[in-house]
């Protein structure tokens, strides 16, 4: 199973929403899900946020990545890959 897991995160953002992408890419090294996010350029538009983490904990990992773009109201700014 692959142990990458992918953000794509609008370029783009306002200060609230970069505050809050900064936010959700600390919380995931401080929950110990993993120790560095690698940034890509995708295109003008994205940036793609790439981070390994264990197998046993990916679905965990893409749960609380998927509540928090919920809860932050960060729908139009990040999509998990």
């Amino acid at each position: 199973m692959d142990k990458a897991i992918q953000l794509r995160v609008r370029k783009d953002l306002d200060a609230r929403q970069q505050l809050t992408v900064i936010k959700l890419k600390g919380s995931l090294i401080s929950k110990g899900y993993t120790e560095i996010i690698h940034i890509l350029d995708q295109d003008e538009e994205f940036h793609i946020n790439t981070f390994e983490t264990s197998p046993e904990k990916r679905n965990e990992v893409q749960e609380y990545i998927a509540a928090f773009i919920n809860q932050e109201n960060l729908l139009d700014t990040i999509t998990l890959k």
